[in-house]
Parts: C-alpha cells; structure tokens; sequence
C-alpha cells in the first residue's frame, strides 16, 4: 500500500511527487503524459531562461522516478473513501489504498467529484493555503484549484505545499524540506 497515491502528471503531481519520494514516502503516480505542459514553450518558470513543456516533463518525470516515486500510465476509474484512507480503482479493475491522496486532474476534476468535492468554473475546488480540500487527507493541485490563473510554477508551488502538508501530519511537527550543499 503506497503512502500517497497521486493523480495527474502536470507540473503539481510531479513536483507533490518529488517532495514526498525525496523523503521516504512511498508514492504511486497515476498519469499519461497528456498534460497541458506538452503544448507549451516556458519562459516564466523561475530560474529556468526557457524550456519546452515536454522537456520539462521529461527531466520532471526522470527525477521524480530517480527519487523512488512509481509512475504508472493506468487510467484511474474510481475512487472511495476507505477504512485506512482512499481506495482508487483502476480501469483493469485492480484497487489500491493510500492515506493520503493529490488530485491534480487540471480543469475536468471528473475523480474529486467522486468525493464530494464541488468544483467551480471560475474557482476551481476549494483548498487552504496547503492544498487540502475540505475532505480530510485530499489535497487538490493545479488547475483543478485555480482554473483560470494556472501556470506551471504555482502549480509546482501548490503540489510542494501538499507535499509539506502530508509530510508535517505524518511527522507529527512542522516539516521542512531543505538540502545543503556537500561541506568541502
């Protein structure tokens, strides 16, 4: 049973991914590569002069694969609360369960209706400042969240404060992801 089950593999998924398998956390990405990313040419994502989306999504997809995340191409039928969490069934019909869940389904959020989770034209599904929708252990990234202002980078920033989020619950204490440089 993974810890995190993630749905979608836009820049939110992948960059909630990358937080939580950098830290240990077993996690699974459900996700075809059809993002609106592989149509666009980035020249406002800080620290990046310019890059095509789908080469973006290729080094996204590489590094969180290199962190230990799964990536899987199977579509996700459906989804339930369950005792131990969410239980996500996928079109071959094989269920898996996780704790936690990150939906980034960008503006058709066909799976957090499934939950309860309403969605609005103009403001997508409501989430706090960390993502977390009104069902507890859902955290909602991406357009799904902000339908009409999305861009790559708060995309990013909304699956890395999901991420944050999981990790603090988990950990019992505020969470902080940080590296330093190797000590010379």
């Amino acid at each position: 049973m993974p810890d995190v089950i993630v749905i979608g593999d836009g820049p939110g998924g992948l960059s909630a991914a990358l937080f939580l398998a950098k830290n240990q956390l077993d996690v699974v990405v459900f996700g075809q590569d059809k993002t609106a990313m592989n149509y666009a040419l980035v020249k406002n994502y800080l620290g990046i002069p310019e890059i095509l989306g789908t080469e973006f999504q290729r080094i996204a997809r590489h590094q969180i694969a290199s962190h230990g995340a799964k990536l899987r191409g199977d579509a996700v039928a459906t989804l339930a609360a369950a005792d131990d969490g969410f239980s996500v069934t996928l079109e071959g019909g094989e269920r898996l369960t996780a704790k936690f869940l990150v939906l980034s389904e960008g503006k058709g959020p066909r799976l957090a209706k499934q939950l309860g989770l309403a969605f609005d034209d103009n403001n997508g599904i409501a989430t706090d400042r960390n993502a977390k929708s009104s069902v507890d252990g859902v955290y909602i990234v991406g357009r799904s969240a902000r339908p009409g202002r999305s861009q790559a980078i708060i995309s990013a920033g909304d699956g890395a404060a999901a991420a944050i989020d999981i990790l603090s619950r988990i950990k019992g204490e505020n969470f902080v992801d940080w590296d330093e440089p190797p000590k010379s």
